[in-house]
């Protein structure tokens, strides 16, 4: 027996036919799925050989065929090179089986000693290559074109080397004699039914035991149960976590081989209807299956003398079908709480993984079977009770699976020490005293056994990885049972100590879910449908981890498509969660949203008039109306048995953040998953799209929210995000600098519009728009936009969106960014008006140029202005410019007060910078100190976004003189075109609104800042040019009082305020120029009491 080397075989050879199943199995898929099927199958030319080959299959006959297997001549070389695969593995299968029988009648004829709690592994390995063999042969012959392919390689071969391959003939007759695999296999084990059957018998009948109804012992897996008792110490170590899945298979497998027992012996016949009600379905390899009853039934139907047994075939499944499903239901409830009390020990007393590392074992063991029991059933069976076959906890399950798992992996090293110690300060004695107890001990085995004992004496941690190696043993083990169990025990001992991970693989493998991606998805969608499972559903990710384990070496060519289907699942899990968080976050936010919305000033007023009429006694409203709710009713609970929807939306939310929180990063198939950055993600995406549609932005009728009402919403929004720090580690600051940041730019990162955008265009293209139309009106006593009274009414109130609270609430929302490109916006506009004006200067630049030297000539001047064109053109583009300068000095003005909240020292130290810039200082120095100032939102003498505006502007084919020329015309063509406004009806002055309804009070401000930018740019004298405006100007004015038109003069008063507005709205006039000013002023107010005088 030593010499034949049994177990070295039985390991090698099971581990030979796990490998072949898995390329056995990927033959069947790719014949299966059109898409992989080898193209020779599916050929249209090749149809009528494949045809013919398999009617003729194994026999050869090529000479009489010629017509058939013409299109296979031509196709030979590539028939050969592409099936050599599939060919060849088909050989290995049949050289696995012939290594397998030969094994087989080797442990029969040398009488070898088998007991599952004496020689655990050999036992084990013994059986366990009985079920593989089988599974092999059976899913071979599932393989439906496998004649064809090994036929097609064979013709290709004896076409190519005129011979056929010398595997073909066995290969052909094995293919042919395993048509029906169990009936062939039931005459193969004849010889070996005796063994066989002493073996299951015994073992499992151990076995069934200590395992079948494990849940009725009192304190099964309950580390706590017994206090004092703290060891977990027994023989049988190795069979309390060993899978039930595997013994079941042992007994239906090997009863079915070796079925004589069941009509000789009521123990084998006892055991094989436990099994049968048990399962309907046991799992050949992976996701395919074998119908017992179905198969066991049509094998024994047809031998004579099993009546009964078919009988207790049909009873059998009718009970499995009937009460399988609640047995395993119930043992999943148990389970689950069983498992959560184990794992929550453990985290708070991780020391106790030591003593109670079998119950872990066992927990995982049994979880792993009950799982997998209902994933197979749930996905074969036609069940009776459907509720028994879906399991809407089994993530639950799963988790406290995942949990143990994480424990082992994180206190390795606790487990470790505990049994290096345990093995050397106890196995090595209990070991020394059984051998030196031994009546006979040979020499060798002798000198071995004291090896053993010597090694684990001296046993530290680092030693533990060493290996024993035994080279023979003649010592019975049959004779000495209690050193067997002995040896078992030290085994499991030492499998603590150097091989956790593969335990762990052992006992709680679930990558078989890799095969049943639908049943798998499904699961997830139930668990996250569920509120009280959702917090679980980190355990689908991770179950994606596992998939690579169920690889094998003889296949490396599926190592990337499991990879690949891993990293799928995982990618679309994360996904969806973090998807149902951002959807949870949504409603929160919409919720928060609407009662913010109640507490803004709009939805007072109502209030305050209740309360009026309440006080004066005035009944107002239809009887019966509902009085309003006011805000904060909400909060007040009768009981605490009253869940509002947001409680159900927060109990939600935070049983999925545990989840998405429960794990920082994953690794599958060597990349790295970070759940929390799904949900940043996703609550980026989500916060980007709430802020844009918060606008509720109409293209079509141009409504956008009040900018107020909108930075409310935000401010609601962002209030719920930051509460997610509360359930998940993730850096909410980081969301809001991306989201809002981007929200300052024109578009977004995805290219989409933002509220910069939106409520640029909507202030230039609707309110500004309307102002130029003279349907609104800039009221600078009120720093506001106003609505005039008209025949259309607007849709919208100016007042409500151009006010100083609304600016400011406009600046929050687009900060710094956002305001510099409302800036450049305006701007825009500007210079297109600009360069329309030079195209009128240059048009009258003849004209223009004589007034400029004729200020001081009435009657000339008066002949050169009616030879003028386009004069009321030129004062509304000069006034729509103004109008914008006043909307940009309100932004600006609002993103000060917005800033000096926010950073004052920063803000005081920019306004104290720009104030002590000398007069000497460079104009390009100038300007860059003037662009900071202007970013937050200063006045400066000069505006740098309009300077630079009017700077694009320059052409190639004039001139620098003759640009410098035509902006000064551009300021004498506006003084002399200004008396004209007084014909205007709508250019009376209001003192109430300090300004024209017609707006002409904002020239004022055009042409200083139009002067003081075209003459920044030109390099000119700006104190110059705008004295040199002031003579043209007052000139101009003062000759209305010589008009004796009333329609002319009818607002000349109204009109001499512009030039007082116009010297007064520039800083650069101040100090040079006071004396100018006082002498036009005199001038003008003069000639005013004059005219009245006369006419009185």
């Amino acid at each position: 027996m030593i010499q034949q080397k049994l177990a070295e075989k039985l390991t090698i050879l099971n581990d030979r036919g796990i490998g072949m199943l898995t390329r056995i199995y990927n033959i069947k898929k790719a014949c299966g799925d059109p898409k992989a099927k080898p193209s020779y199958l599916i050929d249209k030319n090749l149809e009528s050989a494949v045809k013919f080959i398999v009617r003729k299959f194994p026999a050869i006959e090529t000479r009489n065929n010629n017509q058939q297997l013409a299109q296979l001549q031509k196709e030979k070389s590539e028939i050969l090179k592409n099936l050599a695969l599939y060919y060849f593995t088909f050989v290995d299968v049949m050289e696995f089986k012939d290594h397998v029988c030969e094994l087989l009648n080797t442990i029969d004829a040398c009488q070898v000693f088998f007991d599952i709690t004496v020689n655990f592994d050999l036992t084990k390995n013994y059986l366990d290559l009985v079920v593989t063999y089988t599974n092999l042969m059976m899913l071979l012959s599932r393989i439906e074109e496998r004649k064809a392919i090994i036929g097609l390689y064979n013709y290709a071969h004896e076409m190519t080397h005129g011979s056929s391959d010398r595997e073909y003939p066995r290969l052909g007759q094995m293919i042919v004699d395993y048509e029906n695999p169990l009936k062939k296999m039931m005459e193969e084990f004849v010889p070996h039914g005796k063994l066989r059957m002493e073996n299951l018998n015994e073992n499992c009948a151990k076995i069934s035991q200590m395992k079948i109804k494990p849940m009725t012992r009192i304190g099964f897996l309950n580390v706590v149960y017994l206090i004092g008792c703290m060891l977990v110490f027994v023989f049988q170590m190795p069979c309390e976590y060993l899978s039930l899945d595997t013994m079941e298979k042992w007994i239906v497998f090997g009863f079915i081989l070796c079925h004589a027992a069941l009509n000789s012996d009521p123990a084998a016949l006892s055991l094989w209807k436990l099994a049968l009600q048990s399962s309907s379905c046991l799992c050949l390899f992976r996701d395919e299956v074998f119908h017992i009853h179905k198969s066991a039934e049509d094998l024994f139907v047809n031998i004579r003398g099993y009546n009964k047994r078919v009988n207790d075939i049909r009873e059998c499944k009718e009970s499995a079908l009937s009460h399988a499903g609640s047995m395993h239901r119930e043992r999943r409830k148990f389970l689950r709480s069983a498992l959560k009390e184990l794992a929550t020990v453990l985290a708070d007393q991780p020391g106790l993984l030591g003593p109670k590392a079998l119950f872990v074992f066992m927990a995982l063991s049994f979880a792993r079977d009950e799982i997998i029991w209902l994933l197979r059933h749930a996905d074969n069976i036609q069940k009776k009770s459907t509720d028994d076959f879906i399991d809407k906890h089994i993530a639950e399950l799963i988790f406290y699976m995942e949990e143990l798992r994480a424990h082992v992996r994180k206190y390795g090293p606790v487990m470790q020490r505990y049994y290096v110690q345990y093995l050397s300060g106890f196995d090595a004695v209990v070991l020394n005293e059984l051998v030196q107890n031994l009546s006979v001990c040979p020499e060798d085995e002798s000198i071995i056994m004291s090896s053993f004992v010597n090694t684990m004496t001296s046993l530290s941690v680092k030693q533990g990885s060493e290996p024993l190696f035994v080279s023979k043993a003649s010592l019975g083990l049959a004779d000495h049972r209690e050193l067997g169990k002995m040896m078992n025990t030290i085994i499991f001992h030492t499998k603590m100590v150097d091989s956790l991970v593969e335990m762990l693989v052992e006992t709680s493998d679930l990558s078989i879910f890799c095969f049943y991606s639908r049943a798998f998805e499904k699961m997830f969608q139930q668990c996250l449908e569920l509120p009280s499972q959702s917090r679980y559903s980190i355990s689908f990710p991770l179950l994606c981890t596992h998939f690579m384990s169920c690889t094998h070496e003889l296949c490396p060519e599926e190592r990337h498509h499991i990879g690949d289907r891993s990293l799928s699942l995982c990618n679309m899990f994360l996904d969806e969660m973090a998807k149902q968080a951002r959807n949870l976050i949504t409603d929160i936010c919409t919720e928060q949203c609407t009662l913010s919305d109640q507490l803004l000033p709009k939805h007072c007023a109502k209030t305050i008039s209740q309360a009026v009429n309440k006080k004066s006694k005035k009944q107002t409203g239809k009887k019966g109306e509902p009085e309003r709710e006011k805000p904060g009713v909400e909060s007040m609970r009768k009981n605490r048995l009253l869940v509002t929807n947001l409680d159900k939306l927060h109990t939600a939310l935070s049983e999925l953040c545990f989840s998405i929180n429960y794990v920082p990063n994953m690794m599958v198939w060597e990349h790295t998953f970070t759940p929390r950055e799904y949900l940043t993600s996703h609550l980026e995406i989500r916060f980007t799209k709430s802020i844009v549609g918060m606008t509720m932005y109409n293209q079509a009728t141009q409504e956008i929210a009040k900018p107020s009402e909108l930075l409310t919403s935000v401010r609601a929004y962002m209030t719920v995000l930051q509460s997610i720090e509360n359930y998940v580690q993730i850096d909410i600051t980081r969301v809001f600098n991306n989201v809002l940041l981007q929200q300052t730019q024109h578009l977004d990162s995805h290219g989409e519009p933002t509220i910069t955008s939106l409520y640029t265009n909507w202030y230039l293209e609707t309110l500004l728009r309307q102002v130029s139309n003279g349907h609104i009106a800039y009221f600078p006593a009120m720093k506001a936009f106003v609505n005039l009274p008209t025949e259309n009414e607007l849709t919208f109130n100016a007042e409500e969106y151009s006010d100083i609270s609304e600016m400011r609430s406009l600046s929050e929302l687009l900060g710094p960014y956002g305001m510099k490109f409302l800036s450049e916006s305006l701007m825009w506009h500007i210079s297109s008006q600009v360069a329309e004006l030079k195209k009128l200067v240059v048009d009258n630049v003849e004209v223009l140029t004589q007034m400029r030297t004729s200020f001081d000539k009435p009657d000339h001047m008066a002949a050169l202005f009616k030879r003028l064109t386009s004069v009321d053109s030129v004062l509304k583009r000069m006034t729509i410019i103004g109008v914008i300068l006043s909307f940009r000095s309100l932004a600006q003005e609002a993103l000060r007060d917005v800033l000096s909240c926010h950073i004052p020292f920063l803000v005081s130290s920019v306004e104290d910078f720009k104030d002590h810039i000398p007069r000497e200082t460079d104009m390009k120095v100038a300007m860059n100190v003037y662009e900071l100032s202007s970013a937050a939102g200063l006045p400066c003498e000069i505006d740098p976004a309009l300077v630079v505006a009017l700077s694009s502007q320059k052409s190639e084919n004039i001139s620098p003189e003759e640009e410098y020329k035509i902006a000064c015309l551009l300021m004498v063509f506006v003084a002399v075109s200004m008396p004209t406004l007084a014909s205007n009806v709508m250019s009376q002055y209001s003192p109430a609104i300090e300004g024209h309804c017609n707006n002409i009070h904002c020239l004022a401000k055009a042409i200083n800042q139009i002067a003081a930018a075209l003459f920044t740019i030109h390099k000119g004298s700006i104190e110059d040019r705008l004295k040199e405006f002031l003579a043209l100007a007052s000139s101009s004015l003062l000759k209305i009082g010589q008009e004796t038109d009333k329609t002319t003069t009818r607002n000349r008063e109204s009109v001499y305020l512009l030039l007082d507005m116009v010297s007064e709205s520039t800083p650069l006039l101040q100090d040079k120029t006071e004396q100018f000013k006082m002498v036009c002023n005199h001038i003008l107010c003069r000639h005013i009491f004059l005219r009245q005088t006369c006419t009185l």
